[in-house]
């Protein structure tokens, strides 16, 4: 096995020989044994173990096995514990998903102090079928059915291609000790149902199942990134960026045939799961929109806008006194005191300055504003003047507007000034407000 790991990393994963890594460890044999072989490599490696003190005296147990691994080997050892089941209850997190929140979130930590290329996890082919698996009893497409990837962002797998049976043959022939979770022989778990009641029979019908099963994610890997590639071209040619906004051309979207597979991939990540809602939301009315729990999917005429959640939220009032110069949140404005208006300068607005009463703020808009448009007569509501702009609902939401002590609007910025304070030829006081 050792050979074909030095064989497998010098082929496809060349950059772990030159990287300062990280292994996750639980002491359990997978980890263990890659640890060896890190070793027997002479690799520049460290090792990271969370006690997540669900297992009682054999988490301890873990915790001790583990630093007398690292002494052994000669490498440093970084251990934490963490009380899963409060952070558990108190995040609403199954205590599978809390004790993987806190192992990567403690990863990251550790990679940004201690200048950690790669964290390395243990999984292996057999996991791999696994996950597969359970993916496809959940529903899951072509992502879920392409299994664990090798490389994901900073976490690498370089045991993927290795089975279950390689790794145990491998302990026996080095006589090399780990720890055993007891927890995994449990079937009440799902992941273990798989592994202890479907995947022998499997084995059952077909003995070389697991290497039928790598061959087969090989092609469907090959056979994704071409998909990718492809739908990639049909983004670019459907879809622009506004700021923080992707705005989604219905129409263009609309004249290739399997349109939603298209829509699905542009909103793949952004959790939505009612499908049905979605398709319909491209034939709604405009200011219609479906919401995940961290993105908004909004109909504006022709177009879909998506959005991350909280872009949208309402901000407090800020004030802004009469010494007041400039201000740098929520957005950069400046106030100057000039001897004349000079148009041709864009983002800004000249008030008579002595019909402004103290303090200004800077807000949202409110239901039922209304203001005197510049170079218009008489009043207008706010929401008819952003209708009448074709302002999409993100737009609307992301206005900002300048106001005085009485909340009289002076500037819906960037927009249109008010006609009330306007500068005159008997103006003594000009007031140059501008967006920095």
């Amino acid at each position: 096995m050792l050979e074909k790991f030095k064989k497998h990393i010098a082929n496809n994963l060349p950059f772990l020989s030159k990287g300062k890594l990280l292994l996750a460890i639980s002491g359990g044999i997978d980890s263990v044994i890659l640890a060896h072989l890190l070793h027997e490599m002479q690799l520049k490696f460290s090792l990271a173990h969370c006690n997540f003190k669900l297992r009682y005296e054999d988490s301890d147990k873990d915790a001790a096995f583990v630093n007398d691994l690292a002494t052994k080997l000669s490498v440093q050892c970084h251990s934490i514990e963490f009380d899963t089941l409060t952070y558990s209850e108190k995040n609403k997190l199954s205590t599978q998903m809390a004790a993987r929140e806190l192992r990567y979130n403690w990863f990251d930590e550790l990679i940004f102090n201690h200048n950690y290329d790669y964290v390395l996890t243990a999984h292996h082919a057999n996991d791999n079928i696994e996950t597969v698996l359970i993916n496809l009893t959940r529903g899951a497409t072509l992502d879920g059915l392409s299994g664990i990837p090798e490389v994901n962002g900073s976490i690498v797998r370089p045991l993927l291609p290795f089975t279950r049976a390689e790794i145990e043959q491998y302990t026996i022939l080095n006589n090399i000790s780990w720890r055993e979770d007891e927890s995994n022989k449990s079937t009440k778990y799902f992941r273990n149902k798989i592994r202890h009641q479907v995947i022998p029979v499997l084995e059952e019908l077909n003995p070389s199942v697991l290497e039928t099963f790598n061959t087969h994610l090989v092609y469907l890997k090959s056979e994704k990134k071409v998909l990718d590639n492809h739908f990639e071209k049909v983004k670019k040619e459907v879809c622009s960026n506004e700021g923080n906004v992707l705005k989604i051309d219905i129409k263009k979207l609309k004249k290739h045939i399997e349109y939603k597979a298209y829509l699905y991939y542009m909103l793949k990540g952004c959790c939505f799961s009612e499908w049905s809602d979605i398709e319909r939301l491209t034939l709604a009315q405009s200011g219609k929109f479906v919401s995940s729990k961290t993105h908004r999917l909004i109909k504006d005429r022709e177009f879909l806008l998506l959005e991350e959640k909280g872009l949208h939220l309402q901000h407090s009032k800020v004030e802004i006194g009469k010494e007041i110069a400039q201000i740098n949140s929520p957005i950069k404005l400046s106030f100057k005191f000039v001897d004349k208006v000079d148009h041709s300068i864009k983002n800004v607005i000249y008030v008579n300055a002595d019909l402004l009463e103290y303090p200004l703020c800077l807000r949202k808009k409110n239901d039922g504003d209304s203001f005197f448009p510049f170079g218009m007569k008489g009043k207008k509501k706010l929401s008819k003047y952003f209708k009448d702009e074709k302002m999409s609902l993100i737009e609307k939401e992301n206005s900002w507007l300048l106001c005085d002590v009485n909340d009289a609007i002076v500037w819906v910025i960037g927009k249109r000034a008010d006609d009330r304070f306007k500068v005159t030829i008997n103006t003594k006081r000009i007031l140059k407000i501008k967006i920095d």
